[in-house]
């Protein structure tokens, strides 16, 4: 045997060496522990879940987020065979109930029903405690719900272009109204103005209730809000709906153009879905995803979601990971073009 062969040898027996029987105990209770620690994860994902589960919404009872947060707890209850029940965290455009989840225990006993400002209020708020994409685990799209822009029944407009055509005849003598601040309608609007090459003065309202008030009294003309409370507004008259802001037309209003048929490139969808603490164990992100993308696949909730203004979604919790991620960048871009902030 040469003397490499000796000095590999010899190598060897002093790395055995120092493995003492000490370390050697504690390596294999951490072994062990580790194992434990699987194993535990594991039965505790198969018991899943064996009581209630916390649906948190961000936002007060009757507006969208609400009315699709409690569609969609029905039939996640109905799938897991548990209660699903729904926690209404209104405050701060949703920030309130986003740091509210991200500090839940990852266990899937705690969810969050997540909307665009999930994305938004990171780049609106200056303290914000939560990271939007590395605190959560995504673990499904519910739905996509595009906004719509409208116009109260009065104005002579029809169309984009006449909208458009009408604003550049009058350089900031036009309000549009939105609802609040920050909020994906003033930040959808705003990026319309750009792309458009219009000037619209921003009035803004504390919530969609008090826009449409107003809009329908015609104290302000102008909007780009959810389609979810504005569709029953159209459909009765008091509201002209010009066009929906995604990038293609919507199930719910096939018959209604999008902006970025006049606009090219314009593209805004509002988005629901379902995400948990960062760290919640696979095997419960995935019945989630599993429950939910089960329930979509029925004619009766793809209808109900459809009348509500809403377009089915589903797939992956890597698809809906690459939604967020995307929108997150997007709307920051948008943010800071805008120049809107709040303390």
């Amino acid at each position: 045997m040469d003397d490499r062969s000796n000095t590999r040898r010899n190598t060897k027996a002093r790395r055995f060496s120092l493995l003492t029987p000490h370390t050697l105990l504690l390596t294999a209770a951490a072994a062990v522990a580790a194992g434990t620690f699987v194993a535990g994860a594991a039965r505790a994902a198969d018991a899943y879940p064996d009581r209630p589960v916390r649906l948190i919404v961000g936002f007060p009872p009757g507006g969208a987020a609400d009315i699709l947060g409690r569609i969609a707890a029905q039939h996640l209850g109905d799938a897991l065979g548990q209660q699903v029940v729904v926690d209404n965290r209104g405050g701060a455009g949703g920030l309130i109930a986003t740091e509210t989840a991200a500090k839940a225990n990852a266990d899937g006993y705690t969810l969050l029903f997540t909307s665009i400002p999930h994305v938004i209020n990171p780049h609106l708020y200056r303290r914000v405690t939560y990271d939007a994409v590395r605190d959560f685990s995504p673990a499904v799209l519910f739905v996509t719900v595009p906004l719509m822009l409208a116009v109260n029944a009065a104005l002579p407009m029809k169309d984009v272009k006449e909208l458009i055509a009408y604003a550049k005849s009058r350089p900031g003598q036009v309000n549009y109204a939105s609802a609040g601040a920050g909020s994906s309608s003033h930040l959808a609007m705003e990026l319309f103005k750009t792309m458009a090459g219009v000037e619209l003065n921003h009035v803004p309202y504390k919530g969609t209730g008090p826009l449409l008030t107003d809009l329908i009294a015609g104290q302000v003309g102008i909007t780009i809000a959810s389609a979810v409370p504005l569709i029953p507004q159209v459909k009765a008259g008091k509201l002209r709906g010009l066009a929906t802001t995604g990038a293609k037309r919507s199930a719910a209003l096939p018959d209604l153009p999008t902006i970025g048929e006049t606009v090219r490139g314009y593209d805004v969808t509002n988005w629901f879905g379902i995400v948990a603490p960062a760290g919640t164990p696979r095997p419960v992100v995935t019945r989630v995803n599993q429950a939910i993308n089960k329930a979509l696949r029925r004619n009766d909730v793809k209808e109900l979601l459809v009348s509500r203004g809403a377009d089915p979604g589903g797939g992956t919790p890597e698809e809906f990971a690459r939604i967020i991620r995307t929108d997150y960048d997007k709307w920051g871009k948008v943010v800071k073009a805008s120049g809107a902030r709040v303390d």
